[in-house]
Order: structure tokens, then C-alpha cells, then sequence
């Protein structure tokens, strides 16, 4: 079942309230004209200091099965063993 909620609008006076609620919160005031007007839309994720990097490689079929058989997050695995075994060959563990 898809119902729709209808939304009702604050009257003046519950606006009122709502209002000199927000401008009496000294950590979060209500921004004004000029800094709504700056403000920018963000699309897409902050860029990372450093980013992950896409990789095609092939593997044995029953050691890819394995790794997703571990289920879900399992390419973030994949990851931690190939840092821990660079760790390991430097030998840093």
C-alpha cells in the first residue's frame, strides 16, 4: 500500500514558535539571505586524499568463489589480505 502523506503547514502561530526557537540556538542560527544565496550544491562524494583505483585482474575460479562466498564486503577483504601480505613481505608485521 502506497499512501501518500499529507503534510500540514505550522500555523502562523506554530511558525512563530519554530521560529524564535531557531534564532535562540546559538550553535545552529537560521542562515540569512545572502548566505542561502551562496550557498552551492554537492554532487557526488568528496574526493579522497587517496583514492581507491579500479583493477580487472584474473584469479582461479575457486579462490574467487571462496572470497565471495565470505559474503558481503568481501572485495574490502580482498583488500585488507593484499595490504597485510605487502606488510609481510616488507616485513612490517
Amino acid at each position: 500500500m502506497n499512501k501518500r502523506l499529507k503534510l500540514t503547514p505550522p500555523t502562523p502561530k506554530e511558525d512563530a514558535v519554530i521560529t524564535a526557537a531557531a534564532f535562540s540556538d546559538p550553535d545552529n542560527p537560521p542562515l540569512n539571505d545572502q548566505q542561502l544565496a551562496e550557498l552551492r550544491p554537492m554532487r557526488g562524494r568528496p574526493r579522497l586524499a587517496s583514492p581507491k583505483v579500479a583493477l580487472t585482474m584474473r584469479v582461479d575460479g575457486e579462490v574467487m568463489d571462496a572470497l565471495k562466498s565470505s559474503g558481503p564486503g568481501w572485495q574490502t577483504r580482498v583488500n585488507s589480505l593484499l595490504r597485510d601480505a605487502l606488510a609481510l613481505k616488507r616485513g612490517s608485521i
